[in-house]
């Protein structure tokens, strides 16, 4: 059983059939186009552990994934518990890392670098506890991916706009405040993988924002392999084993944030037990030859996981994130010719011609994916800057 409907479930459904399962999708919008795919539909909230659980035991399915679905992690967790399946972890480790909130407390408990942070369910609360951050700060849901409901707040006057922003979008109501951090270098988020609680495939990359966006937060381009010094990886896999220890963990992909500090210190922002947005495991298969999504399939479903190791990158790949800065009724998209044919090494759209286009704000109002390859990061790097010569969003 997959959770959720969206289009990044789209190879977890054709590795599933090509290793010979039978696949139900599960959520409320039955017009979602992974539904086209699978074999059979249930019509669910994917948020209610419950409803889910009462679906999963009649259907008596043998695995369940939120591959790319954040909101339905904890429900797939708790399933997988219940009916005794494979999961990566926990149902209370997957509650832990789903809720920013607690997930900042147990990094702080457990001694791991860790930005001032705390959770509220009301505005007044946080108000009261202003004086209690260095600002600048960030405003966020709790159980929310893909940067939706975030904002940097640089006044406390512009506090409460931020956390009516984040409530808004939370489904639990709940929002954290944090100190903001300063980045040297790039923020990482990629996709790893663990066997026997074990972390096997450590990955980084360079994440890039568009300062154009309507939300400058909003990660816009993804480059592997990270330039993030050799020993700061380390001592974020360092941690990232630790974490996983202390959590038990078990076999599978988790999407991870981190990033190193002005002060010095390396921190993990977001740990996930879910492949995560944007195709991320997707290109990283193709860059490395390693196929974490057949991988994920294989581990939900109790099979042992194959040729999983510590990725070498064939060249250097970007993820480049449509995404437009107006508002309007998509034309086309235009690919210059050449650098289709020599740069580009798949498209994934997620729009098509006439479709409503909104400014980037979050992961949902990305127009599709296109990964790029190059031999060296100055020819990625230079690309780039001149992408606008290269890739045009034509709105009518």
């Amino acid at each position: 059983m997959l959770l959720g409907g969206i289009r990044y479930l789209l190879p977890v459904i054709k590795a599933a059939h090509e290793q010979g399962y039978y696949v139900i999708t599960a959520d409320y919008l039955p017009g979602n186009i992974a539904h086209k795919y699978s074999d059979e539909y249930v019509n669910v909230s994917i948020i209610d552990k419950e409803a889910v659980l009462k679906v999963a035991q009649e259907k008596r399915i043998d695995g369940i994934m939120s591959f790319g679905v954040d909101p339905g992690v904890v429900s797939a967790a708790y399933v997988a518990e219940k009916m005794g399946l494979p999961f990566q972890c926990s149902y209370e480790s997957a509650c832990i890392l789903q809720d920013k909130s607690r997930f900042r407390q147990f990094l702080s408990e457990h001694g791991f670098n860790c930005p001032k942070a705390k959770g509220y369910d009301n505005v007044e609360d946080a108000l009261r506890d202003a004086g209690y951050f260095t600002w600048p700060v960030i405003v966020k849901p709790v159980d929310l991916a893909g940067s939706k409901g975030v904002t940097k707040v640089e006044r406390k006057e512009d506090l409460s706009a931020s956390i009516e922003n984040a409530l808004s979008s939370s489904f639990s109501k709940r929002f954290i405040v944090e100190d903001f951090l300063d980045i040297v270098g790039y923020q990482s988020s990629a996709d790893v993988f663990a066997v026997n609680g074990k972390l096997v495939f450590p990955a980084y990359s360079d994440q890039l924002f568009d300062k154009k966006a309507a939300n400058p937060y909003t990660p816009a381009i993804e480059i592997w392999p990270s330039s993030m010094p050799e020993d700061a990886q380390k001592e974020l896999s360092d941690e990232l084993q630790r974490l996983f220890t202390l959590l038990g963990i078990k076999t599978g992909i988790f999407n991870v944030e981190s990033r190193i500090c002005s002060n010095g210190k390396a921190y993990l922002m977001e740990v996930s037990p879910r492949g995560g947005g944007n195709r991320i495991a997707e290109l990283q298969t193709m860059a490395t030859g390693q196929d974490l999504v057949g991988n994920e399939v294989r581990q939900a479903m109790g099979v042992p996981v194959e040729g999983i190791g510590t990725p070498v990158y064939d060249g250097v790949w970007c993820n480049y994130i449509l995404h437009s800065d107006k508002e309007g009724l998509l034309k086309s998209i235009d690919i210059e010719p050449e650098f289709k044919h020599d740069i580009v090494k798949d498209e994934g759209y997620s729009v098509k011609k006439g479709d409503k286009i909104v400014p980037f704000t979050g992961a949902n109002t990305s127009l599709g994916t296109l990964f790029l390859r190059t031999d060296t990061r100055k020819g990625m790097d230079t690309l780039l800057n001149d992408i606008d010569k290269y890739v045009k969003i034509v709105l009518e």
